[in-house]
Formats: C-alpha cells, structure tokens, sequence
C-alpha cells in the first residue's frame, strides 16, 4: 500500500489524508474542483497543533507528512499506479454509484477500492466498481487520530485476501482495526452513535428543551464532554442531515423527519455547517461547552 489516493477533501476526507501521510504514505487528495483542493491545503496546516497536543507529533514527522501530500482534480491522473482508493465523498447514493462507475474505468486494475461510507453498506456499489471482489468498506470517525479505530466490512463478493490486507493497511496508519463479519449499516460505531444522536436531535427538534440543556445533562451524568451535540457539529451538518434523513426513510420516522427539517432551515441553508465552518450547535474553535461556566 504505497500510493494511497482519498477521494473527497471534506472534514473527514482531509483527516483521513492527513492521518495517512503522517504514517509514511504517499497520497494523493482527489476533488472535483482546483477550489476545493486550496481549501484542503489550508486544513492540513491546522492539524499541526492538535497532533502536537493530543498524540506529541514533532514537527519533523508533521513536515514529512505534508511532503507526502499531493493534490489532484483529475481522477485519471490521481489513481495512476494506485494500490488503494479511499471513498469519502458526500453520504448520497447516486453520487457514490456515478464515481465508482467513473473510478472504475481508469483505476488500474490492481487498485483496492474502499468506501468511507456513514450509513450504505458496500454491497449496494460493488457491482458499480467494476471490481465487486475488490470493494469493501473502511470506515473512520472524525478527530481520527484521537478516536483511531478503523472499521473494515466486506460483502458476500469481497476476497478474503483484500479484507486481510486492508486490516493490515489500516493498522499501517496508526489505527486500530476492527473487522466486521457480516454486512451492518451504521457500523459498529454508527449502530451505537446514531440512536443516541437522534434520541437528542428529536427531543430538540420537538422543542422538549434547548440542545444546551440535553449535553449539560450529558456531561454531568456521564462526567464526558464527548456530547450529543458537539459530535454532531464534527460530523458536520450536511452529513447528519443525509443520515438522519435516510433513517427518517427507513424508520417511517416523523420526529426524525421534522429533525432533518431543522437542520435544513436553521444551519444548512444558513451555512452553519458544523465545526468545519466555525459555528453549528457552537461557535469554534472555542465551544461554550468546554467553557468552566457552561455547567454552572
């Protein structure tokens, strides 16, 4: 696994490129847009600090990660002699089967394909990738190199092989891998996440009480600051909308529904995005949450 290419540059995609290149991969970041790539630049200068703090990089390792870094907008020129690609564009369905169907026709056929998803399983695009036995999903959480787990999940069609070398890549940048034998939307980590994310949302979006109130009740009664709302600010509101919405969908749902509709109204079309953006739920980089006051 020397040549590793991230397609997406988004919140998670960036760590995700980030976190790679840390542990000693040459990787390319795909976007479908010059723009969208300048922005990314700029979002791996701001890990310095938080690897220094959380996990003691030095600046000699952060400086050798941001020579392993290149950046491309053209798909063909970026999976050239790739031996993985890593998925990590938005949580739509058609948008994931159009870029499989695309990446399949110029990847070479050595390249391990592997989907990032939130919330689909991999077996509804294996047949898209053109290379259904070498298709499966590795899946990050944000903050990353904080929460490093990598959770690997394969399909009926994908070869053992390819399982066993991807749990080996993930241990390779620095994670912890955790193998899934059957087919879960959600995940481990989403099948737990997700009920205790909505539960709050809806008590919100029904006006129960303010999202202040729900994560005040949540740091005292568990003495964490992981909280509902905070992690949905670093999921980021676009991605929390296609999930709740689809959940919405499956569920038949309605509070979930008149959540998706909140988020909508009072952020997305606002442009209060999550931390990536600098305000969501909070205001960033400094949260009122993780203020001494906020349980007073």
């Amino acid at each position: 696994m020397k040549k590793v290419v991230v397609a997406g540059s988004g919140v998670l995609g960036s760590q995700i490129a980030f976190q790679t290149a840390f542990h000693n991969h040459q990787v390319v970041v795909y976007d479908i847009k010059d723009e969208f790539l300048e922005k990314a630049k700029e979002k791996m200068l701001l890990f310095f600090d938080v690897y220094k703090k959380d996990i003691g990089a030095t600046q000699g390792q952060l400086d050798t990660a941001i020579t392993n870094l290149s950046y491309s907008s053209n798909l063909e020129e970026a999976v050239q002699d790739a031996d993985i690609v890593i998925e990590a564009i938005p949580e739509n369905v058609q948008i994931k089967k159009d870029f499989y169907i695309k990446l399949g026709k110029v990847a070479p056929e050595k390249t391990i394909f592997c989907t990032n998803s939130s919330s689909f399983i991999p077996s509804q695009f294996a047949e898209d990738t053109g290379r259904p036995e070498k298709f499966l999903a590795l899946h990050f959480l944000i903050e990353v190199w904080k929460h490093n787990v990598g959770e690997i999940m394969g399909h009926a069609g994908t070869n053992p092989e390819v399982f066993n070398e991807i749990i080996e890549f993930t241990t390779s940048i620095g994670l912890n891998p955790l193998p899934i034998y059957k087919e879960q939307p959600g995940y481990i980590s989403n099948s737990i996440l997700i009920p205790w994310a909505s539960a709050a949302l809806k008590l919100w979006a029904d006006g129960v009480t303010d999202f202040q109130t729900i994560d005040k009740f949540w740091m005292t009664g568990t003495q964490s600051n992981f909280t509902p709302f905070a992690f949905l600010d670093a999921v980021g509101m676009t991605t929390t909308y296609h999930i709740i919405t689809a959940a919405s969908k499956q569920l038949n749902d309605s509070m979930l529904e008149k959540a998706a509709n909140r988020l909508q109204e009072e952020f997305i079309d606002k442009g209060k995005l999550g931390m990536a953006t600098g305000e969501g739920f909070y205001s960033y980089p400094n949260p009122a949450f993780l203020d001494e006051s906020f349980l007073m």
